[in-house]
């Protein structure tokens, strides 16, 4: 029944953590555009020399 008295502050703790951590989020704006970053992965971009990354030059 003791260790009652460690978890209580424990979890107090974490939890003022993850609200931290969440309040940083909305601050840097890190859930401003979820659209694009959600299509972003399914079109290549073009790499240094012009061509998509998953190309390889045959010179």
């Amino acid at each position: 029944m003791d260790v009652i008295w460690v978890l209580i502050p424990l979890s107090v703790v974490l939890v003022l953590v993850a609200v931290r951590a969440f309040v940083w989020a909305v601050r840097t704006r890190q859930f401003d555009d979820l659209d694009r970053e959600a299509a972003r992965i399914l079109f290549e971009e073009p790499g240094q020399d012009g061509k998509p990354h998953g190309e390889q030059r045959h010179d």
